[in-house]
C-alpha cells in the first residue's frame, strides 16, 4: 500500500511538471515530492548528516543549547501550546517545560545569554500586521516567572504594508552583549534581512534598526558561533554564512554571505552552534541534522 501511494504521488508530480524541458528538471520534481512526504531526501548535501528525529515536537521552529552537554531546547510554532521541549542530540525527548504566563501566537526563535536566561521570540508576522510582538525572557528552572519584552518597529507605518514592503516578519534572533538582535524574513522581495535590536530586559521598546543584510531568501533562524566570528542565517533548505572579526564587524561590513544549499533536508527552521565549526539544525518535519563548516 505504501509503494502504490508513493507511486501515485510521484506520478502526479511528474505530470504536473510535464512542461520541464529536461530530465534534470523531472528529477528535481521527484526529489521535491519525496521531501514533502518525508521531510528529507535520499541525497543530502555534503556535510549534512541526520542525527535523529525530534520526539513529541510538532513543527520545530527554533533551537538553542540547553544546560547539559549534547542537549537542546526547541518548541512548536504557531498554533502550538507554550511549551519548551528539551531533547538530546538524537532528538529523544528528555523534558517538557510549560510557560504558564506566555502565549504562543507565533513563536519563531529561541536564544540564550551567558547567564542562563532564555528568550523566546513571539514575533512571527506573516502579513506584517501584528501589533503585539513580544519576546519572553525566562529561566527553565523557574518557568512561572516570565518577563515580557514588547516591541515595535520604528520604520513600520502601515499594518499591513503593501505586499512588496512586507519585511516585518521575524523568525530569527541572536543574543549579544545585553541585546536581542532580530533578523527579518523578507516576504515581500526576498532580498533583504533587516536587523533590529532591543534590550534584553523586560519592558516596552521601539526597536533600533541596526543594519540591512543582502540575503537572497527568507531567513528562518540565526545563530552566532562561540568565538563570535561566524553568523549563520537559515533559510528554506539553505543557509547563509557571514564572517568577520566579531559580531559587530559582521553587521557593520555586511560581507557578502556564502550560500549553502540544504536541498532535501526539509523546511529548515532551527539552528545552533555546538562549537565554532559544528551546527545542529532542526526542521518542521521533525528531523535533526548536524553540519560541519
Amino acid at each position: 500500500m505504501r509503494v502504490s501511494f508513493l507511486t501515485a504521488v510521484l506520478a502526479a508530480s511528474l505530470l504536473g511538471g510535464s512542461a520541464c524541458s529536461s530530465a534534470q528538471s523531472e528529477n528535481d520534481t521527484v526529489a521535491d515530492a519525496l521531501t514533502n512526504i518525508s521531510g528529507k531526501g535520499d541525497d543530502l548535501p555534503e556535510g549534512l548528516k541526520k542525527a535523529g528525529e525530534l520526539e513529541g515536537v510538532h513543527e520545530s521552529s527554533g533551537l538553542a543549547l540547553a544546560g547539559q552537554p549534547e542537549t537542546f531546547y526547541t518548541f512548536g510554532d504557531d498554533g502550538n501550546p507554550p511549551i519548551i521541549f528539551k531533547v538530546d542530540d538524537t532528538g529523544k525527548l528528555l523534558e517538557t517545560i510549560r510557560l504558564p504566563h506566555a502565549v504562543n501566537h507565533d513563536w519563531e526563535s529561541i536564544s540564550r545569554d551567558n547567564k542562563g536566561n532564555y528568550f523566546i521570540a513571539d514575533a512571527g508576522n506573516n502579513n506584517s500586521d501584528r501589533r503585539n510582538l513580544v519576546i519572553y525572557r525566562f529561566r527553565p528552572e523557574n518557568p512561572d516567572q516570565v518577563g515580557p519584552i514588547t516591541f515595535s518597529y520604528p520604520d513600520q507605518k502601515d499594518f499591513p504594508p503593501k505586499k512588496k514592503e512586507r519585511n516585518f516578519d521575524c523568525e530569527a534572533t541572536v543574543w549579544h552583549q545585553g541585546k536581542i538582535y532580530l533578523f527579518t524574513k523578507d516576504r515581500g522581495q526576498q532580498a533583504t534581512s533587516k536587523v533590529y535590536s532591543v534590550p534584553d530586559r523586560p519592558g516596552t521598546y521601539k526597536a533600533d534598526l541596526v543594519t540591512k543584510l543582502a540575503i537572497s531568501g527568507e531567513v528562518t533562524d540565526a545563530n552566532l558561533s562561540p568565538n563570535g566570528r561566524r553568523l549563520v542565517l537559515m533559510g528554506r533548505e539553505e543557509m547563509f554564512i557571514l564572517e568577520g572579526a566579531d559580531f559587530q564587524d559582521i553587521l557593520k561590513n555586511g560581507n557578502k554571505p556564502k550560500r549553502i544549499s540544504l536541498k532535501h533536508a526539509g523546511q529548515t527552521e532551527g539552528v545552533v552552534f555546538t562549537d565554532d565549526n559544528t551546527l545542529y539544525i532542526s526542521t518542521e518535519q521533525g528531523n535533526l541534522y548536524t553540519y560541519k563548516i
